[in-house]
C-alpha cells in the first residue's frame, strides 16, 4: 500500500448576496452554510475523512459501475458535491445528548472514518469479481493520498482479454436428465466462443433447475447442478463440464448413497378459503378439527363458515394446480399471483406435502398441495379531506368513499363516492375586491369484475394467461365556476388486463359523456371573451361524447429495489365516428353546420397522447427524474374543436410550475388582464408538448429537497382568430416553447407525500417585444414571475 501525504494552502473570495437572491435562495444558503462546517470537526486525531474512492479501467468490458458496489467503504453521501448529512451531524456537539444534538446526529451522518482493512477487502472482492468476468490475472492495486486529514483512494485495476469458452462437455449422472436437457439445449445460457462469466453460470444453474422442477422434479434444487472450470488448457481459453448430481439419501445403515431423483405428481388440492392464522395459533389442532370438508370438482375445500366468503368457481379458475397433474413451480407461482390479483385476499399461502414417505425410488411419487386464503376486510368507509391553495386563493374538497371488496362472492369490487369541492377566488374590480367561488358536488360509482365479459371468447385460457377484469363506471358532477355552471353525466364500460414484461392493457369500447351547459349561466363577460373566439365558441357548450379509448401501461419499478426504471403510458381515444355514420345512413339533416342526436350536437375528433419517465438513482440519498408529454387532438367532421374537458392546458402543481394552472398559452397568445383587475384565466388547447428534469434529494427527517426545470407550451390544431400566435406551426413551435425552474421541498409522511414547490419563470413566450428569456427582456416582477404551489404526491 502507497500513502502520500499533501498539504495546500487554497484562497477563497466572498460575495455579496442581493436581498432578492437571500429571500428567493434561502434554503439554499443554509445548505451551504451546513455543509461548509469542517467536515473533520469529529475524526480522531490520527485518522482521516474518506473523501474520494477513484476507480482507474483499462477494460471496456468491465464497467465502473459494476465494480462499485465491491468497495466496502463508501464516502459520506453528498448533495450537489457538498456533505450536507454530515454538516448537521458536525453542527451537533457530540459530548451532549440532549435536543438538539442528539437529534442532529440521529438525522445526519457521522464521519466515514477511512480504515486500511476495509481498502484491503474492498481490493480483494475486486480481484474476485474480475476473475468472475473471465479476467483471471487481473491485477488489481491501491493508492491512498491524504491531504488535510481527507484521504483519497485509488484503485488501478489492470486486465488483459478475457478468458474464452474452448469446450462445453456434460456429465448427468440422471439419464432422464440428460433427455430433459437435449430437448431444451436451445435455451442454454451458456455458449462456446464466448467469455467467460459467473453470472452467466448462475442463470443457467437458476434456468435449468426451474426447468427440471416444473417437470415435476419437487425434490430438486440448484445444490445438485455444479460446473468444473479448467483453465490450464492455455491461450486464455477454458474448458466447462456441467454436471447434475443424483439424489443423496442415508439408507438404514447411515450409508449414503445416491439414486435417480424422483418425479412427483400431485395427489389431491385442500383449498382454505377463510383460512385464519391466528385461530390456528389459538386453537391449534382443534381448530382444524371444527372445520368442513367439501369435495368440488374434484378439489377439497375446507372452511368453518356454511356461507363461503368466495364462490368456488372463482377459486378455480385462477389455479393452475390440477389433481393428477405432475408437480410444476410455474403453476404455484402463476396460482398464487391470480389470487392476489383478485384484490380480497390480505395473504395466499401455497406449499406441498408428501405423500409417501420413503425417498429415492424410480416411481413417481404423490404430493398434497395445500392452499390458505385469508381474507381482507370485505367493507371499507373512507374519509377523504384535500386543501389547495392556488394563486393565494384557498379551497377544500371532501370525499365520502365507500368500498366493498365482494360484492357477490365473486371478488366484485363496488366503490361509491360522494364528492364535495370549494374554493374562494378573490377579485379585483377597479377599487373593489369582491369574493367568488368555485364550487363541485359529485357522484360516483364504479364496479370492477375479475373476469371479461365478452361473447365468443374461450375466457378460462384468456384469466389464466392475462388475469383480467371488466370496469363499469358512473358519474355526475355539477360544477358552478365564477363564469358558468355546468354539469356533467358519464358513463364507461371496458376492459383491463395485464401482459407478461411489466405492461398493461386497458380498453374502453364504450365512453359516455353528457355535457349540459346552460346559456343563462355563463357570465355577461365571459360570453362575449366566447361569441369573439369561433374556437371557444365551439367548446363552450352543450355536447354528447360517444366514443371509445385505448391505453398501454409500462412500468418496470420493482418496489424495494434502487434500479433505474421507466414508465410509459400511451393513450388514444376517437369519439363520433358511429354517430356520424349513423347520422348519414339515417339521411338527418344538420342544424347549424352540424349532426344533433336526441336534440344534442355530439363531438367527433380523435386524440392521443404520450407520457414517458425515466428515474436514474445516483445513490441512496439523490435521483434525476426525466419526464416528456405529447399530446394532440384534432376535431374534424361534426366538431370544429374538441370538447373543452378534453383539451389541455399548461401550468400548474405537475406541468411547468412557474405558471399557474391553465394560465399559459397558448402559444405566444397572452392573455391580457384590465389593470388592478384579477380575472377567472382558463386557458386550454388541443396541442401539448412538455420535458421536465428534477433533481431529487434526500435532507434529514421527512424533508426532502428539489431542483426542476420545466418546458412545454400548449397550442391549437386550427386557427382562433382571437388568439393571436395560439396556433401550432412547425416553424415557430420552438419559439413558443416557455421555460421555467424552481426549488421546492417533499415532506414523506410514508401514507402521503406533501409537496411545496417555488416556480420561477425564465422564459416567457407571450413577450412579444425583444428577447422572451426574461433576465435579457427586463426586471423581475416577483408577483407575476414567482409562482407557490402546493401538491400531494411527487409531479411525476
Amino acid at each position: 500500500m502507497k500513502i502520500v501525504f499533501r498539504y495546500k494552502l487554497k484562497s477563497f473570495s466572498i460575495y455579496k448576496i442581493s436581498r432578492l437572491r437571500r429571500y428567493t435562495l434561502k434554503y439554499v444558503i443554509l445548505l451551504l452554510f451546513v455543509c461548509s462546517c469542517n467536515p473533520t470537526k469529529y475524526v480522531p486525531a490520527g485518522r482521516s475523512l474518506l473523501d474520494k474512492n477513484h476507480i482507474s479501467l483499462n477494460s471496456e468490458v468491465v464497467k465502473e459501475s459494476e465494480i462499485l458496489p465491491y468497495i466496502r467503504q463508501k464516502p459520506n453521501k453528498k448533495i450537489f458535491g457538498a456533505r450536507f448529512h454530515l454538516g448537521l451531524y458536525n453542527l451537533s456537539n457530540i459530548d451532549k445528548q440532549k435536543w438538539p444534538h442528539s437529534w442532529l446526529r440521529n438525522i445526519g451522518e457521522a464521519p466515514v472514518i477511512y480504515d486500511s482493512t476495509a481498502t484491503d477487502q474492498s481490493k480483494e472482492q475486486i480481484k474476485s469479481y474480475v476473475a468472475s468476468k473471465g479476467f483471471f490475472d487481473g491485477i488489481v492495486t491501491d493508492t491512498v493520498e491524504i491531504e488535510k486529514r481527507k484521504a483519497e483512494v485509488f484503485y488501478d485495476i489492470k486486465l488483459k482479454s478475457p478468458y474464452i469458452i474452448r469446450n462445453l462437455s456434460y456429465d448427468f449422472a440422471d439419464t432422464t436428465f440428460r433427455k430433459l436437457f437435449n430437448f431444451d439445449s436451445v435455451n442454454c445460457l451458456i455458449e462456446r466462443g464466448k467469455p467467460y462469466d459467473v453470472e452467466i453460470l448462475r442463470a443457467e444453474q437458476s434456468r435449468f433447475e426451474r426447468f427440471i422442477r416444473n417437470n415435476g422434479y419437487y425434490g430438486f434444487s440448484g445444490d445438485h447442478i455444479s460446473f468444473l472450470i479448467d483453465s490450464t488448457i492455455g491461450n486464455r481459453q477454458v474448458n466447462i463440464v456441467y454436471t447434475v448430481k443424483n439424489f443423496m439419501i442415508a439408507d438404514q445403515n447411515n450409508r449414503v448413497r445416491y439414486v435417480p431423483h424422483s418425479k412427483y405428481s400431485v395427489r389431491n388440492v385442500y383449498i382454505y378459503p377463510d383460512f385464519v392464522p391466528k385461530n390456528v395459533l389459538e386453537g391449534g389442532e382443534s381448530y382444524f378439527r371444527g372445520l368442513d370438508t367439501v369435495n368440488y370438482k374434484g378439489y377439497y375445500f375446507i372452511s368453518g363458515d356454511k356461507k363461503q366468503p368466495l364462490k368456488y368457481d372463482l377459486i378455480l379458475e385462477s389455479l393452475y394446480i390440477k389433481p393428477g397433474s405432475d408437480y410444476n413451480i410455474s403453476d404455484a407461482e402463476q396460482t398464487q399471483t391470480h389470487l392476489m390479483a383478485l384484490k380480497v385476499h390480505r395473504l395466499v399461502n401455497i406449499y406441498f406435502s408428501e405423500v409417501v414417505a420413503e425417498a429415492g425410488t424410480d416411481s413417481k411419487r404423490a404430493l398434497d398441495c395445500h392452499i390458505q386464503l385469508t381474507l381482507l376486510s370485505q367493507q371499507s368507509f373512507n374519509i377523504e379531506v384535500e386543501g389547495t391553495y392556488t394563486a393565494g386563493d384557498p379551497g377544500s374538497a371532501l370525499n365520502l368513499v365507500y368500498l366493498h371488496k365482494n360484492l357477490f362472492r365473486g371478488a366484485e369490487q363496488f366503490n361509491m363516492k360522494l364528492k364535495g369541492a370549494f374554493e374562494i377566488i378573490t377579485q379585483k374590480e377597479q377599487t373593489v375586491t369582491t369574493i367568488k367561488t368555485i364550487q363541485e358536488y359529485g357522484f360516483e360509482a364504479g364496479l370492477r369484475l375479475p373476469k371479461f365479459l365478452f361473447p365468443f371468447l374461450k375466457k378460462e385460457g384468456f384469466i389464466k394467461n392475462f388475469n383480467p377484469s371488466t370496469n363499469m363506471l358512473a358519474a355526475f358532477n355539477y360544477q358552478s365556476l365564477p363564469v358558468y355552471t355546468r354539469t356533467v353525466a358519464n358513463a364507461t364500460f371496458g376492459y383491463s388486463w395485464e401482459a407478461k414484461n411489466y405492461q398493461t392493457h386497458i380498453v374502453n369500447p364504450v365512453q359516455l359523456n353528457v355535457v349540459k351547459l346552460p346559456p343563462e349561466s355563463i357570465d355577461s363577460a365571459f360570453q362575449a371573451i366566447i361569441d369573439a373566439s369561433s374556437y371557444l365558441a365551439y367548446s363552450y357548450k352543450d355536447v354528447l361524447i360517444l366514443g371509445g379509448n385505448y391505453s398501454f401501461i409500462f412500468n418496470n419499478q420493482k418496489i424495494q429495489k434502487s434500479k433505474d426504471y421507466w414508465f410509459l403510458r400511451l393513450n388514444a381515444e376517437a369519439s363520433g365516428n358511429m354517430l356520424s355514420l349513423v347520422s348519414r345512413l339515417a339521411g338527418l339533416k344538420k342544424k347549424d353546420d352540424t349532426y344533433n342526436i336526441l336534440g344534442q350536437p355530439f363531438a367527433q375528433y380523435i386524440r392521443t397522447d404520450l407520457d414517458v419517465r425515466y428515474n436514474v438513482i445516483l445513490n441512496d440519498a439523490s435521483s434525476v427524474v426525466y419526464r416528456g408529454f405529447i399530446g394532440v387532438g384534432i376535431p374534424y367532421g361534426n366538431s370544429k374543436a374538441i370538447p373543452f374537458e378534453k383539451q389541455y392546458f399548461g401550468g400548474g402543481a405537475n406541468g411547468l410550475r412557474a405558471w399557474q394552472v391553465r394560465s399559459l398559452g397558448p402559444g405566444s397568445y397572452e392573455f391580457i388582464t384590465k389593470p388592478d383587475e384579477k380575472q377567472f384565466i382558463n386557458q386550454t388547447a388541443d396541442i401539448k408538448l412538455e420535458a421536465n428534469a428534477e433533481y431529487r434529494f434526500k435532507l434529514f427527517w421527512i424533508l426532502e429537497g428539489a431542483l426542476f426545470v420545466d418546458a412545454g407550451n400548449i397550442w391549437t390544431f386550427n386557427e382562433d382568430n382571437s388568439r393571436p400566435g395560439a396556433q401550432f406551426r412547425f416553424k415557430s413551435f420552438l419559439n413558443d416553447m416557455a421555460v421555467g425552474t424552481g426549488t421546492g421541498f417533499r415532506f414523506d409522511f410514508k401514507f402521503i407525500i406533501g409537496r411545496l414547490d417555488l416556480g420561477l419563470k425564465l422564459r416567457d413566450p407571450s413577450i412579444s417585444d425583444g428577447s422572451k428569456w426574461i433576465v435579457v427582456n427586463r426586471s423581475y416582477d416577483l408577483r407575476n414571475d414567482l409562482t407557490f404551489v402546493l401538491g400531494i404526491g411527487y409531479p411525476f
